[in-house]
């Protein structure tokens, strides 16, 4: 008899922690469909913010299938999506760790002009700016820590694999 694995599950850690890749890879090792929060809820080209009442019809849309990956999901609608989510995966790495892989990943993205989602990509202005990706790793490291721990500490809250620095099976 083979374990099923699950079938609702939200990968969820600091920005740069490897949630996007992590959840790509269980979708190409279960064949669950796989859904992004910054491409399919949060954004739209030319970096604009999906408005928060389609991110939440979304979301729902999402959360009511059977089967679904999710690699990340922004506070605001996060609700929706652990209301339904069998798993959640957090990627717990130091911060040295995920900020030294997400300089590295811009730095890369602005050189090869790789798009990010929706089709915007990163410059060297954006990755500079008050607003840029690495600022909002500074700005939300420790909101993002203390929410798992929230969810760590419900016991109503879904099943929690904690993954400290890649040592996840």
């Amino acid at each position: 008899m083979t374990a099923v694995p699950a079938q609702r599950v939200l990968f969820h850690g600091v920005t740069g922690s490897g949630k996007t890749s992590a959840a790509h890879a269980y979708t190409v090792i279960t064949g669950i469909p796989e859904f992004s929060a910054d491409d399919d809820l949060g954004w739209l080209p030319n970096w604009e913010g999906r408005p928060i009442e389609d991110q939440y019809r979304i979301a729902a849309s999402i959360a009511a299938r059977d089967r679904w990956v999710l690699d990340s999901a922004y506070s605001s609608w996060r609700d929706i999506i652990l209301a339904r989510t069998d798993l959640i995966v957090f990627l717990d790495n130091p911060r040295w760790l995920s900020l030294g892989r997400l300089v590295h990943r811009t730095i890369r993205r602005i050189v090869s002009k790789q798009p990010v989602c929706n089709g915007n990509t990163e410059t060297l202005r954006r990755a500079l700016a008050k607003d840029s990706i690495i600022g909002w790793h500074f700005k939300t490291f420790s909101r993002k820590r203390d929410a798992i721990e929230k969810i760590r500490a419900d016991p109503s809250m879904p099943a929690l694999l904690s993954c400290p620095v890649l040592s996840c099976p």
